[in-house]
């Protein structure tokens, strides 16, 4: 009987000692936004889920574009909390690790793709830092980084910080 309580307590002490090291239990790992296709993903799906994200002021659900729009017929855009303040308090521009995920629709209204913008200090300073990557539905990689097709319409916006969706002055 002593020799199984002494067991127990030894299995009980190597036990707490290893959550509290982090070795054993629930803990979750955080994730980290990164200038890279698969960890981008991985951090608005599953590390944070963007759909609970603001929504781009003064837009909504499956807002409509022009025709021919790369983005598709529909949009619905989401941003993270930090460019959503830049945004309501008219910054000017997003600070880093912002980042707009937009869900892209057919003239179906059928999701096509998400297209996400990152802002990384450092990434590529003369497109003020721009990461860009578009992703299928089942969340592959179609393209990924400094995205001549993308940096070349959004270019156009530069005194917005390369965004369309509304003014950030």
């Amino acid at each position: 009987m002593v020799k199984v309580k002494n067991l127990a307590y030894t299995v009980l002490v190597i036990f707490l000692v290893s959550v509290l090291l982090g070795c054993v239990g629930t803990r979750e790992t955080k994730l980290e936004p990164k200038a890279e296709g698969k960890p981008l993903y991985d951090y608005i799906t599953k590390g944070n889920n963007y759909k609970s994200w603001n929504k781009w002021p003064g837009t909504g659900e499956l807002y409509s574009r022009s025709p021919g729009s790369p983005h598709g017929d529909f949009l619905t855009t989401y941003v993270s909390d930090n460019a959503f303040s830049a945004i309501q308090s008219k910054k000017g521009s997003l600070p880093d690790e912002s980042i707009i995920v937009k869900e892209n629709y057919d003239a179906n209204k059928t999701l096509a793709a998400l297209t996400v913008m990152y802002k990384e200090d450092g990434y590529d300073p003369g497109n003020n830092d721009w990461f860009w990557a578009k992703y299928g539905t089942d969340g592959s990689v179609q393209v990924e980084g400094k995205v001549n097709g993308c940096i070349d319409c959004h270019v156009k916006q530069k005194e917005n910080d390369y965004t369309f969706s509304g003014p950030l002055k």
